[in-house]
């Protein structure tokens, strides 16, 4: 630690020596003659990006960005070690620019083990924009019983803005043993569907929705509902009449609603006749109303 301590002193500038450094690595760039195998320099900009200024930060990000994976070991290395906050937050904005996927290791270390909030924010962010490298990854953090639900959640989100690159992994994992893992893979799936609409995403969904566990099951519908996918009404509708967990047919009530179709409004109204859990019937009568609405402007 001593040696990386001495080794940053050396690598802070005052504010002309930034300036100057920032115009000297923006001009190299610009002439294209920038050469990635100054260690030195490279240095000194990860460690400007703990600059008082936030646009300087910015610009550095910028050109380490331009500057490409060459920078990863320097930015992995601040993230991994760097004393200053700023500076751990910055160059995990700035991998999220690169997008190296040896980062990746790194990323996850900072996702289960920074302190700051924000850096596990941008982190994560980093993760998803580096896309499928980061998903094996991601699919482990969410499994395990050993990581808060804090990481697990950001976790679920990388994994649902990962989208079509991770086609490959998320299709096998619907089966998994670990219901967290189904849930996340729901989502991932239905971001898949919305990027590019495709039959084989939308029959999981549907197969999804008779789960064997409640969040998954409400996860699966949720997304066919956000999807408005009407061939799953008559599901729905079937899940809402006679399925005996209760959170299931509030969350069928929903997607009704969500989606849309008028054949559903009789049998919700069916259903609000035989309901006996007050937070579906308000979740009931409020899908009627919605549709009734909706039908009435479809008349004009």
């Amino acid at each position: 630690m001593l040696n990386s301590q001495t080794q940053t002193s050396k690598n802070i500038l005052d504010v002309a020596e930034t300036d100057a450094l920032l115009e000297a690595v923006s001009k190299r760039l610009d002439d294209e003659i920038f050469d990635s195998n100054d260690k030195q320099t490279l240095r000194q900009m990860v460690e400007s990006l703990g600059d008082k200024r936030g646009m300087v930060r910015l610009s550095f990000a910028e050109a380490l960005s331009d500057i490409g994976k060459p920078a990863t070991p320097f930015l992995i290395d601040a993230l991994s070690n760097h004393p200053n906050v700023v500076v751990r937050r910055a160059s995990a904005k700035t991998l999220t620019l690169i997008a190296d996927p040896a980062a990746v290791p790194t990323l996850v270390n900072s996702l289960l083990n920074d302190e700051d909030t924000v850096v596990k924010g941008s982190v994560v962010g980093a993760m998803a924009r580096t896309g499928a490298a980061s998903v094996p990854a991601l699919l482990k953090i969410i499994a395990s019983d050993a990581y808060p639900e804090s990481s697990k959640g950001l976790a679920t989100w990388a994994l649902a803005f990962v989208g079509v690159d991770a086609q490959s992994y998320v299709y096998k994992e619907i089966n998994s043993n670990s219901p967290e893992v189904r849930a996340a893979v729901i989502g991932a799936i239905a971001s898949i569907a919305q990027q590019q609409p495709e039959a084989s995403a939308l029959n999981i969904l549907m197969d999804a929705v008779d789960d064997s566990v409640s969040f998954v099951r409400c996860e699966a519908t949720t997304a066919l509902s956000n999807l408005k996918h009407k061939p799953a009404v008559p599901k729905l509708i079937e899940l809402l009449q006679n399925h005996a967990d209760w959170e299931t047919r509030k969350a069928s009530a929903l997607a009704l609603m969500k989606i849309g179709d008028m054949a559903a409004l009789e049998p919700l109204q069916t259903a609000l006749n035989q309901e006996i859990e007050a937070p579906v019937q308000a979740v009931i009568k409020l899908a009627i109303s919605q549709l009734e609405r909706q039908s009435q402007q479809d008349d004009w």
